[in-house]
């Protein structure tokens, strides 16, 4: 896959603590973007009736995609797009139900919505449990890495 200006693109999915992303590189270089979402959501119902739950990469699990972020430098090439497009395919193949937190998938899926379901894609809006899902997943998140560089400062 390639950018906007033509560069290899490349996005991997990373896993193992509270909040899990989809990482973008360009060039095969450092990550420039990510797309971070919790799973395992317990929220409820949404209008499309799908029932939240499952656990953390359970299929058919949900995924609260709560935030998206690409390095300025690398703005206007289309990155942010091929996150969200690359997670909602990635959330399609794992049978996974998308949350979206994040304004950038909330406003794909309101574009595209229809698209990604006749793609057998499902999502379903926001609840107040998978809000709180997040905060405490970034809060669980911060402590991890203080308790992180407490431990290198002590070993120092």
């Amino acid at each position: 896959m390639k950018d906007r200006t033509g560069a290899p693109v490349t996005v991997t999915l990373n896993t193992g603590g509270p909040i899990g992303a989809y990482a973008v590189q360009v060039d095969d270089g450092p990550v420039v973007g990510r797309a971070d979402f919790v799973d395992g959501a317990a929220g409820g119902s949404g209008d499309d009736g799908a029932a939240g739950g499952g656990g953390a990469g359970e299929a058919g699990g949900d995924r609260v995609f709560f935030h998206t972020e690409v390095d300025e430098e690398y703005g206007g090439r289309g990155l942010a797009g091929i996150l969200v497009r690359e997670a909602l395919a990635d959330s399609i193949r794992k049978n996974i139900v998308v949350v979206p937190v994040c304004p950038l998938f909330a406003a794909h899926l309101e574009k595209h919505g229809d698209e990604y379901v006749a793609a057998g894609g499902v999502f379903r809006q926001p609840a107040r449990d998978d809000i709180a899902q997040v905060t405490q997943a970034v809060k669980e998140q911060r402590a991890a890495a203080r308790e992180a560089r407490r431990a290198n400062r002590a070993s120092e």
